[in-house]
Order: structure tokens, then C-alpha cells, then sequence
């Protein structure tokens, strides 16, 4: 009996673990989202909310990519074939989000940007 009481309490806290995990890759997120955009020209985020719903699409939006398709969207980390995906990912955002607004020269600079703010900042952003 003690013995199953001890595994429930490991599960709860591997449970409180993923949970923390996925709110720091969040902030972390948002973070660099709202980064990128202050420093992209033709890139633009109106307010708290379009940032925090724009990070989760993106976030969302990598990792169908990569389940589909094996591609990691990290603009420096898989080479010509992520920044693509990240310009195409950061582009497309603008369609799912209200009040995230991006020209297409905007994504491309953006996943430049992206990519050397993620760099510097720890956890998985995109």
C-alpha cells in the first residue's frame, strides 16, 4: 500500500514539473515574440493579449511542423531549412491572431532576429 502511495506522489510531481516546464518555454516565448518584434521593422504586436496568443500559435505551429514533417522551425537551428520554415511560421501567425500584423520582409527579418534573441535566451522559444 505504501509503495503505490509513493508512486502517485512521484506522478503528481512529474506532473507539476511539465506544467512548470511548459509555462517557462512560454514566457520564454512571449518573451522573445516581443522581442523580435520591438526590434523587426514591419513587424508589430497590439498589446499584451496578440503577443501571449501569437507565442502559443507559433509554438504550436513548430511543433505540428516538426511532427509532420521532422523540421525544426529554429532559424539558426536547422540552417536555411529552419529560418524558411521560421519566416513561413512567423508570417502566417498574423492570420490566426488578431492584432499581429507582419509583412513578409517583416518575417524574414524577424526570423533572423528570432533566432539570435532565442539564442540567447534559455528554453525551447519556437
Amino acid at each position: 500500500m505504501e509503495g503505490n502511495e509513493k508512486v502517485r506522489n512521484r506522478d503528481e510531481a512529474g506532473s507539476d514539473i511539465r506544467i512548470t516546464e511548459v509555462v517557462i518555454r512560454l514566457v520564454a516565448a512571449t518573451l522573445v515574440l516581443g522581442l523580435t518584434a520591438f526590434f523587426t521593422p514591419g513587424f508589430t504586436i497590439a498589446g499584451i493579449g496578440p503577443l501571449i496568443i501569437g507565442a502559443v500559435v507559433l509554438t504550436i505551429m513548430d511543433y505540428l511542423l516538426a511532427l509532420i514533417t521532422g523540421v525544426n522551425a529554429r532559424p539558426f537551428g536547422r540552417g536555411v531549412v529552419g529560418f524558411i520554415a521560421a519566416a513561413v511560421i512567423i508570417y502566417a501567425t498574423q492570420f490566426f491572431v488578431p492584432g499581429f500584423s507582419v509583412t513578409l520582409m517583416g518575417a524574414v527579418i524577424g526570423a533572423v532576429v528570432y533566432g539570435i534573441i532565442d539564442y540567447f535566451i534559455p528554453g525551447r522559444a519556437m
